[in-house]
Order: structure tokens, then C-alpha cells, then sequence
């Protein structure tokens, strides 16, 4: 279901169609507002018909023009009064410019303008002749008004003037697809057109034909001299009604007269120009229907961008008015609503007609049309017109008519110029030469008594003349009187017949505004609830969409949330997995390493008690010797023999091994992240200062520089490098380490060693014991520290790295 402001039947007629859709704009075209019409529907829906009509029924055009003339036709002014420029502009001209301007175009062999005393053509005779004389009440009376008439079609996105005359060249040839010269009979395509914007950002075509006519007959015949070259150029060009939007445009300039009524207002400023475009838009239509094929194809193709253009700037526009948006409508992507830009921005009122067609094939077309159209409804561009103010007084061409009038009827009465005295001094001069005349009244002679006789008997001619010129006056007047009173009863008795009829009207009156009122309540409560409804379904519809975008939201940080989740328990399992790994290596090494100590500490006890006991046990001159061992050997035979230990021999003290570079002050830098190794042999500086983190107040005070670090060994030990440099003063009075040798402290763990103490291992000979061990300093040194390097126990090597 589709709601639109009107819908017509399958019968409405053209007069009933206009007056609904076209004649608003027509009585805003006179008023100064400019407008626009055009019909959208599927191909062969009869947009065509809708615009044209047919013989003997007109559509909308004949009759919007047929509209314009009956309510302007009183007022035109003569040709080239008003002249179009060609910056979409019009200018005024007095009247012996317009004159001249006449008698030049009348003088060229072809005129420009249709002569509104032709024949009319009998082709289109019956689609102009409308029987309802439609008029706009309240026409500006002091006003002059001008008609000018354009027709362009748009094809394939390009601009083409219908009224233009096409010269043809002699010089070069034209050539057809055949590569054979066209014949000078046939048709040159025309030019494509231009569009341009004017001072006032208007757009419109440049170079376009604009034609002024001054009635119904001289437009249609200029709108259907462009119909025939349309279709003219439909058949050479391949080129259809349906595969171009035709616009018909009508402009109407306007101006005030002058002070005293006579001539047209010589300021450009008090012009008014309007505009009425009515638009035949070409059907949309779908390629797999068709079957187009080459340049139907294309065609088809630059119709429905044009169209989908249209529908997408419409979009925009709702958009921006429903949701305060700010986005940029795309006029720019099609000529079409390039071309009509400034009335989706306000400039004027928009109409549309949605022709539809009842085919069963059309139904998807049909129900886009509909979508498309009713949306639009939601679209308000008008705004209001500021119109030029005159400041001249109301009235003025009557009066200047009057007095025109009554001027010719004195003329025409007297035969010559005179005003009221002279009137006056010819009505005394008439009733006078009817006296007789006077006779000399000169007394000469005392004796002369014939002078005064003969003035009496003249004056007593006039006295009877007069009394005879009193009495039919009398008479006249009498009768004057009879007949204004027979003259009063008539126009009493016809007051009294006017009243009594007027009080009937009023009775009449009375009643149908009591029903009217009522009415209008009726739609005010009406409009109240139906403003309620909008409101509340606005409302709901805003909630519904905030609640969709809520829910929108929702999900999408679930989801989120459900991949923030996946992705850090896959985190966490790796982290798990590698953590677990790590300890566990960490635990095997610690079981080995604790194993390897326990291992060790009970050797080195049963080394203890085995020396112990073969001290306690052995012949004062025997002399014990250590293990066989050639290495060893060689060394016992070199050291000197001590005398054997005392029983209240001291414990043996732990040794550290003493640096190098001991007797220097040393900053020894120990990381807090070192782990202590809990070795027998560690690393010791005296006279060293210890810092977590090396600063300039400790380099001052020594100057020598130890760092230790430590790493893990690729065996899984810990190795420690102790990192020695010098410490240096800078010139600007900083302190500056120059590293020079590393020393590396590494552990090891003895493998595939055999234990001494092992109870499977076999007693030494006695003789090899006595050359094998030596005193016991020897003795306690192998069984208390071990040497560096032995198998016999745990050992730590030292190695010393020049840098």
C-alpha cells in the first residue's frame, strides 16, 4: 500500500487533473514564483498523454498556456518591449526601441517568431481549442507581462535544443555510414548544449532558443514545431520519445508601468522573471525486458542513471531535512538534475505525476515508482519569493484609460479640444444670439423720440422671449422631475427585488458557512488527531530506531567481547602451556642440580671419614698418597712434604677468590634482577661500592667500573660475565667508563662421575694409596675444595677475556 496527496481513476479527465496538480503553479507563475512539473512512470504508462493530451481533450500544457494568455492577455506589451539576454536575464526596452526592433525582424526574409495571424496548424487545431476558460483571479492590473517559450530535450546525458534552426553547410560534405555524401535534403544532428550557472546561481542552457508569443496558438505552435523535429531526429538519429526527457519552459517577465500608466518602468530591478518548466521524463525501464542491443542499450542504460540520479538526490534531501544532516546532494551526476537544481534547493514549488500503467509485466517497475514517489512527498524545498517593491500608486491604468477615453469622446463630440469654460462661454453666446438685437441707445437731439420707442419695443421683445424661454424651462424641468421619480420608484421597487433576493442569498450564504464551519471543525479535529498519530508514530518510529541501533550496538560489542574472550583464552592456554613447560624444565633441573648436591655433600663426607679414618688408623712413618693419577702424581712429587696434621687441626676456612684488580676503589654494579648462585668460588672487590644502578655520584668517588650480568647457557646454566672498565672524567665535568676486559663465571655439573665411596668401587692397593696421597694439607685441600678442573667433585672454572 502506497499513500500519496491524490489519486486518480482510470476516467479522471484532463480538466479534472489540472485543476488538482497544474493550476496552482500557473497562479504562481503570475505571481512571480517559479515552478516545476514532470511526469515519472514506466515506459508507456502515458506520461506523454498525461503532458499533451489528445485531439479534441488537451493535457496539461495547452492548457496551462490557454491559462496564462486569458489572464494576461489584456496586459502584454508589444513585441521586444522585453528582450532576453544570455545570461539568463531580461532587459527592458522603451517603446521606439521595441519599434525599431519590430521592423528589423519584420524586414528579414524568415521571421523568428510565429505570426499569430497564420492558420493554425489543423494537426494540433483541436488540442489547443479548451472550452473551459481558466483565469487567475487578482492579476497585478499596473503590471506588463511577457511570455517566452524554450524546448530542449536530454539524450544520453547531453542537452539538445529543439527550436533550433540548423543551417546547413555547403562547403563540407556530410557522410553517412556508407562513406557516401548525404544529400542536402537530409537531417544534421544538432549540437549539444551547455549548462551554466547565472548571477543569481540559476542554472540554465546556454545558447537555447527562447521564442516571446503572445497567445495560446503562437506557443503550442512553436512547442509542436519542436514535437515534429523531435521526432524528425528520432527517426535519422535513432532517436525515440521514450529515449529522451523532454522540457518544455516557460518564462514569464513582468514589470510595473511608470507614474502615469502609459509606458513600461525603465528599471531593471523592478523586473520579474518566472519560470514554469513542464517535464516529460522518459519511462524506466528494465535491458532484460526489452532486449536493447548497441545503442538501445546504451540509451536504456543513460535513462535509468538519469532517473536513479533523480531518485538519489531526492534521498539526500529527505535525508538532510529529516535527520539535520549536512550531506552533499549529487546534482553534478546527471544533466537532468543539474538542469533543475535550484528547485530541490528551494527555489521553487516541485509536482509530480505518477503515471501507472496496470500490465502485469509491469509490476516490479510499477511498485519502484510507487516507493520512489511516495518518498518524495516527505521533500519540502518551497520557500518564499522576496518580490520587488514598486512604490507607484494602485490603479493606474484605468485611470490613464479613462481619461483616454473620455478624451477621444469629447473629440469626437465637439470635433476639437475644449474644456469646461469654453463649454460655458458657447452656451452664453448661443442663448444670446437667440435674442434680437439691441438697436443704438446713442440720445443725440432732445426732440429725438424715436431712440427710446424703438429700445423699449426691443426690450419688450425680449422680456416675452424670456418669459417664453422661463416657461418651457419650467416645462423641462417638470418633466425632468416626472421622469427622475418614475426613474426612483423603478430603481426602489428593483432595490427592494435586489433586497429581498439578497436576503435569500444570505439566508443561503449563512446556512452553507454555518455548514462549512462545521466543517472545518470536523478537519481541525481531524488534522488534530491525524498531527497525534504522525507525532506518535514519529515518536515510535524513533524509538524502534534507537533500539535497533542499541541492539546494533549491543551485538557488535558482544561479539567483540565473544572474540576479545576467544582470543585471550587462546592467549592464556598458550601462556598456561608455555608456563608449564618452563617449570617443568625448571623442576627437573632443580631435582638434578639438588640430586647432583646431596650426591656431592655425601661423597665428600665419606671422603671425609675415609681420610679421617686412615689418619686414625694409619703407621706414623708411612706417608699416604692420593689417588693414582698421573697428573697428580707428577704434582706430589713436586710439592714438598709437610708434616702431618695435628688432631686439634683448625676447620678448614671457605676461600674467595680475590679479583685482579684488587687494591683500586671499584663501583660494583649489581642489577637488582641477579640471582645469587650460592657458590663456593663468588666474585669479591674489596673496597668496592655497591649500587643497584650506576650514577654519577659513585663514578666520582672510584675509578674503576664492574658490571654483572647474568644469562642463562645453552645447557640451562647460569653464566655470569662481570663487565670491567675505567672510569674516566669528561671535559665538561661528567664521568665517562671505558670497558676493557670481561671476566665469565661459569657453573658447571660433573657427569658420569664415580663415587669413591661407592661400596662396589675396589679397595686401592696399599701401595698405590702410599704414592697416590701425600700430607695432610694435600689431603684436606682434595677433600675441603677440590681442585679447579677435577672430575672428583664440583668445580669452577675462570676464565679471563682481554677486550
Amino acid at each position: 500500500q502506497y499513500t500519496f496527496k491524490e489519486v486518480f481513476g482510470t476516467l479522471v479527465t484532463q480538466k479534472e487533473l489540472f485543476d488538482v496538480v497544474a493550476k496552482p503553479l500557473v497562479e504562481d507563475l503570475i505571481r512571480g514564483k517559479n515552478g516545476l512539473l514532470f511526469t515519472y512512470g514506466v515506459t508507456g504508462s502515458g506520461k506523454t498523454h498525461t503532458m499533451t493530451g489528445s485531439p479534441g481533450d488537451g493535457g496539461l500544457l495547452p492548457r496551462c498556456l490557454d491559462m496564462i494568455f486569458n489572464s494576461i492577455g489584456p496586459f502584454q506589451a508589444k513585441r521586444f518591449v522585453f528582450k532576453l539576454d544570455d545570461k539568463n536575464g531580461v532587459d527592458v526596452q522603451c517603446e521606439v526601441d521595441a519599434l525599431l526592433e519590430r521592423q528589423k525582424r519584420d524586414a528579414m526574409p524568415i521571421p523568428k517568431t510565429p505570426s499569430g495571424k497564420r492558420q493554425i496548424d489543423p494537426e494540433f487545431a483541436d488540442m489547443i481549442n479548451v472550452r473551459d476558460h481558466y483565469k487567475v483571479e487578482e492579476v497585478e492590473e499596473d503590471n506588463v507581462y511577457s511570455v517566452f517559450v524554450s524546448y530542449i530535450e536530454i539524450y544520453n546525458n547531453y542537452i539538445y535544443d529543439l527550436l533550433e534552426e540548423m543551417p546547413f553547410d555547403p562547403i563540407k560534405p556530410k557522410w553517412n555510414s556508407c562513406n557516401t555524401p548525404v544529400r542536402n535534403g537530409d537531417f544534421i544532428p544538432p549540437q549539444s548544449k551547455v549548462l551554466r550557472e547565472d548571477q543569481n546561481h540559476n542554472m540554465y542552457v546556454i545558447g537555447c532558443t527562447e521564442v516571446e508569443v503572445k497567445s495560446t496558438e503562437e506557443a503550442f505552435e512553436v512547442f509542436w514545431r519542436g514535437q515534429k523535429k523531435r521526432r524528425i531526429a528520432n527517426t535519422q538519429l535513432n532517436r525515440e520519445s521514450s529515449r529522451s526527457h523532454s522540457v518544455f519552459m516557460i518564462k514569464l517577465s513582468q514589470a510595473p508601468l511608470d507614474a502615469d500608466g502609459d509606458n513600461v518602468l525603465q528599471e531593471k530591478e523592478q523586473i520579474t522573471l518566472s519560470q514554469l518548466s513542464l517535464v516529460d521524463l522518459a519511462g524506466s525501464e528494465r535491458t532484460n525486458r526489452t532486449k536493447a542491443e548497441g545503442n538501445r542499450l546504451r540509451e536504456a542504460g543513460n535513462i535509468n542513471q538519469s532517473l536513479m540520479t533523480l531518485r538519489t538526490c531526492i534521498e539526500v534531501l529527505r535525508e538532510n531535512q529529516m535527520y539535520g544532516t549536512n550531506k552533499m546532494v549529487p546534482y553534478r551526476d546527471s544533466k537532468l538534475t543539474h538542469l533543475f537544481k535550484n528547485y530541490f534547493d528551494g527555489e521553487g514549488k516541485v509536482r509530480m505525476i505518477v503515471c501507472v500503467n496496470p500490465k502485469a509485466e509491469d509490476y516490479e517497475e510499477s511498485l519502484q515508482v510507487m516507493r520512489f514517489a511516495e518518498m518524495t512527498q516527505e521533500v519540502e524545498v518551497a520557500r518564499p519569493v522576496d518580490k520587488p517593491l514598486c512604490g507607484l500608486t494602485p490603479g493606474r491604468r484605468f485611470r490613464n484609460q479613462a481619461f483616454k477615453d473620455e478624451l477621444s469622446r469629447r473629440l469626437e463630440i465637439r470635433g476639437g479640444p475644449i474644456c469646461g469654460e469654453t463649454e460655458e462661454q458657447s452656451v452664453t453666446e448661443m442663448f444670446l444670439q437667440n435674442f434680437p438685437p439691441l438697436p443704438s441707445c446713442e440720445l443725440l437731439d432732445v426732440n429725438d423720440d424715436q431712440t427710446l420707442p424703438r429700445l423699449i419695443e426691443i426690450l419688450e421683445k425680449r422680456q416675452r422671449m424670456r418669459q417664453i424661454l422661463s416657461q418651457e424651462f419650467t416645462k423641462n424641468v417638470l418633466a425632468f422631475k416626472t421622469m427622475l421619480q418614475e426613474f426612483d420608484s423603478g430603481i426602489a421597487s428593483k432595490e427592494n427585488y435586489a433586497q429581498g433576493k439578497l436576503s435569500e442569498k444570505e439566508k443561503v450564504i449563512a446556512g452553507q458557512k454555518m455548514e462549512i464551519e462545521r466543517l472545518e471543525k470536523k478537519t481541525k479535529t481531524l488534522e488534530y488527531k491525524i498531527e497525534i498519530l504522525e507525532k506518535t508514530t514519529t515518536i515510535y518510529e524513533e524509538d524502534k530506531r534507537n533500539l535497533q541501533q542499541e541492539l546494533e550496538s549491543k551485538s557488535q560489542k558482544l561479539q567483540r567481547q565473544a572474540s576479545d574472550k576467544r582470543r585471550l583464552e587462546a592467549r592464556l592456554q598458550g601462556m598456561v602451556t608455555e608456563t608449564t613447560m618452563k617449570w617443568e624444565k625448571e623442576c627437573e633441573r632443580r631435582v638434578a642440580a639438588k640430586q647432583l648436591e646431596m650426591q656431592n655433600k655425601l661423597w665428600v663426607k665419606d671422603e671425609k671419614l675415609k681420610q679421617l679414618k686412615a689418619i686414625v688408623t694409619e703407621p706414623k712413618n708411612e706417608k699416604p698418597e692420593r689417588p693414582s693419577r698421573e697428573k697428580d702424581r707428577e704434582k706430589a712429587l713436586q710439592r714438598s712434604v709437610s708434616p702431618s696434621p695435628a688432631p686439634n687441626a683448625p676447620p678448614v676456612r671457605l676461600r674467595h677468590r680475590r679479583s685482579r684488580s684488587a687494591g683500586e676503589r671499584w663501583v660494583d654494579h649489581k642489577p637488582a634482577s641477579n640471582v645469587p648462585t650460592e657458590t663456593v668460588m663468588q666474585p669479591h672487590v674489596p673496597h668496592a661500592i655497591t649500587v643497584a644502578a650506576a650514577n654519577e655520584k659513585a663514578l666520582a668517588k672510584c675509578d674503576k667500573y664492574m658490571l654483572t650480568h647474568q644469562e642463562l647457557a645453552s645447557d640451562g646454566e647460569i653464566e655470569t660475565k662481570l663487565i670491567k672498565g675505567d672510569v674516566y672524567k669528561t671535559r665538561g665535568g661528567g664521568q665517562a667508563v671505558q670497558f676493557t676486559e670481561i671476566e665469565t663465571l661459569k657453573q658447571e655439573s660433573p657427569t658420569g662421575r664415580k663415587r669413591r665411596s661407592s661400596p662396589s668401587s675396589p679397595t686401592p692397593p696399599e701401595d698405590a694409596a702410599e704414592s697416590e696421597w701425600t700430607d695432610v694439607e694435600t689431603r684436606c685441600s682434595v677433600a675441603v675444595e677440590m681442585r679447579a678442573g677435577s672430575n672428583l667433585g664440583p668445580g669452577y672454572q675462570h676464565h679471563a677475556l682481554p677486550k
